[in-house]
């Protein structure tokens, strides 16, 4: 079964709203863990503005499943994620001031960089993925950076998916193909919900690991959290 990691910025993002520590971002890690997800996601940025570096420190010892780091190899980030070591470290171009992600990684201009970043990141013994959208050339050069898996940019398929399902997935599947040809491990993420996760999971061969969080978090604010986790891991099986 596909695994399910919840990203849990937007937590942060309502506790930053207000300051203090309303609502809990550790607790609110382990009850997703102790609710059913089998991975936690983190995407700490620059300016700090949902989940703050000291998040990332503050979770790390709670997580018995997998922690999945997200972000722009900043030499911040870098230090984090190697004093931290968690399961997976996921890189995403990001420039510093971006509302969310919306791009993949260009694998042939950033090769030598990512290929550095990468080594950097193996010799901790961190997996590493790449975010990446569906161009079966990116994802083959994105085999020569030594990344151990990639996650596919979702966006796309969301945002069309209620107008033609079936042509909106194709790149996707060929993307999956694609990565599996060349031996990169298979992600997943953004903007995937309750109407859309199935459809995807039942058609992309070789999907190991979707992240979600927008989503998943806004349906808990009227459905309950543990409910939530729950309903997202039977539309994976």
């Amino acid at each position: 079964m596909t695994r399910l990691s919840v990203n849990i910025n937007k937590i942060a993002t309502l506790r930053n709203a207000r300051g203090g520590n309303i609502p809990n971002v550790l607790e609110a890690a382990i009850n997703c863990q102790k609710f059913g997800a089998e991975g936690i996601t983190v995407h700490p940025r620059p300016d700090e503005r949902h989940i703050k570096y000291q998040d990332v420190y503050d979770i790390k010892p709670a997580i018995v499943t997998e922690f999945n780091i997200e972000g722009y190899p900043s030499d911040k980030f870098i230090d984090v994620v190697l004093s931290i070591k968690p399961s997976q470290v996921t890189l995403v171009p990001d420039p510093p001031g971006a509302l969310t992600s919306n791009a993949g990684w260009d694998t042939i201009k950033n090769k030598a960089k990512l290929k550095d970043i990468i080594s950097l990141f193996h010799s901790a013994d961190i997996r590493t993925s790449i975010f990446i959208e569906t161009d079966p050339e990116l994802i083959k050069n994105a085999a020569d950076t030594g990344t151990d898996r990639i996650e596919l940019y979702t966006e796309p398929y969301a945002a069309n998916y209620t107008k033609n399902r079936e042509q909106t997935i194709e790149p996707f599947i060929k993307a999956a193909v694609t990565a599996n040809k060349v031996g990169l491990g298979l992600n997943a993420g953004h903007d995937l919900n309750l109407d859309n996760l199935k459809y995807f999971n039942q058609n992309i061969p070789g999907l190991l690991e979707v992240s979600i969080g927008h989503a998943l978090i806004s349906d808990a604010i009227y459905l309950g959290l543990e409910n939530t986790i729950q309903m997202y891991l039977r539309e994976l099986k």
